[in-house]
């Protein structure tokens, strides 16, 4: 995927848990050496709308630490596993200084749709502004990147990391 993205030039972000990052330490080293975000998702991956404020800090908190400890950068956008969100999680992230973050295509990778079809499903949706959900376990997803980068290209779109979608400041 890495080399992909390289082909074209797209520096993206890379929500990831901290069991993953401790297991493959290197790998995520690799991520940041390349230029690309890594941002939080949590340490293990919970529902985060299950847990009290203290636990989802300390879910935050773990991951922070791992990502920090093996890139030197700090994260400040967070993306809940599942999307299950509510108030507590967005207040509880806030006051850790984060940006909860969700996507608005899934490209539904993780149920190892084929190269075609998670194509086609993005394709098919994606507008301008979109954040699109991938997984860096998606069984077909480096199949479908080439392509579907290619296209999107030609289309007109500029892929950029989440935080360069932000609004920053003030604003209504």
């Amino acid at each position: 995927v890495l080399d992909i993205l390289d082909k074209y030039g797209i520096k993206t972000t890379f929500f990831l848990v901290a069991f993953w990052a401790e297991k493959y330490p290197e790998d995520l080293k690799e991520i940041s050496r390349r230029g690309h975000e890594v941002q939080n998702h949590s340490a293990t991956h919970p529902d985060m709308t299950t847990l009290s404020a203290e636990k989802i800090r300390e879910e935050v908190e773990t991951t922070e630490a791992v990502i920090e400890k093996l890139t030197g950068v700090k994260s400040n956008l967070f993306r809940p596993p599942f999307g299950a969100y509510n108030n507590k999680v967005i207040e509880t992230l806030e006051g850790l200084g984060y940006k909860v973050i969700q996507w608005s295509v899934d490209s539904l990778d993780w149920k190892d749709l084929s190269s075609e079809q998670i194509q086609n499903r993005i394709l098919s949706k994606i507008k301008p502004g979109d954040i699109v959900l991938f997984h860096n376990a998606g069984k077909y997803t480096p199949d479908a990147l080439d392509p579907l980068l290619t296209t999107l290209k030609q289309q007109g779109y500029q892929i950029v990391p989440i935080s360069e979608l932000l609004l920053k400041g003030d604003y209504y």
